[in-house]
Parts: structure tokens; C-alpha cells; sequence
């Protein structure tokens, strides 16, 4: 069993920024793929973007490429998301997950976070 505590969620004007955290509580944190998805009100949860066990290889969607940035940092068990330049259309609420299964189709493992809250204001 892992868990997945997402943080940094929160209310931003349009071009603003934000940082999501997601923890990770076990040590095998490092032999999984991480990824990030999110939610918004009436739609379907969508990938939003993956990284490697060793952070050296990253994929994004298209709706977020050039504006959002995935990173981990394994000694700490956490993985991040950098967004910048923020559209109201990144509303949702973000979710981290793990183990990730792809490419080609990135598809989610087994554990999730509870999730964060982003909303950005026009």
C-alpha cells in the first residue's frame, strides 16, 4: 500500500503560477513512475503529465506542454508539478498517482492521491 498526499493547490489569477507537491510514504517510492492528472467539474479525469523512476524522462499532454513542468526528487519520496502561465481552463482538481504504466498510452496505477484544488480566475 502507498499513499499519496498532494499539497500547494489552491486560487490563482490567469498567468499566475503554482507548485503541486505529492508525497509519498513508502521507500520504493523511486521504482515506480509518477504521474499527474486532473479533474474538472463535468468532465472525465484526464493525464496531465509522467515521469520515470529517475526523473530523466518526462511526457506531457498537449493542453500542458511548455507551461508545466514534472520533477521528482526521490530521496524525499515527492514528485512535483511547476505550472506556469496558468488558463483558467486548468481548473480542476490535481491528482498524483502511481505506479504509471506507459508509453505508449500512459495509464494510472493503483494509488492516488486525495487530490488539490486548482482554480485560476480570467
Amino acid at each position: 500500500q502507498v499513499q499519496l498526499v498532494e499539497s500547494g493547490g489552491g486560487l490563482v489569477q490567469a498567468g499566475g503560477s503554482l507548485r503541486l507537491s505529492c508525497a509519498a510514504s513508502r521507500r520504493t517510492f523511486s521504482t515506480y513512475a509518477m504521474g499527474w492528472f486532473r479533474q474538472a467539474p463535468g468532465k472525465e479525469r484526464e493525464f496531465v503529465a509522467s515521469i520515470n523512476r529517475s526523473g530523466g524522462s518526462t511526457y506531457y499532454a498537449d493542453s500542458v506542454k511548455g507551461r508545466f513542468t514534472i520533477s521528482r526528487d526521490n530521496a524525499k519520496s515527492t514528485v512535483y508539478l511547476q505550472m506556469n502561465s496558468l488558463k483558467p481552463e486548468d481548473t480542476a482538481v490535481y491528482y498524483c498517482n502511481a505506479p504509471l504504466s506507459g508509453p505508449p498510452i500512459y495509464s494510472p496505477g493503483a494509488y492516488w492521491g486525495q487530490g488539490t484544488q486548482v482554480t485560476v480566475s480570467s
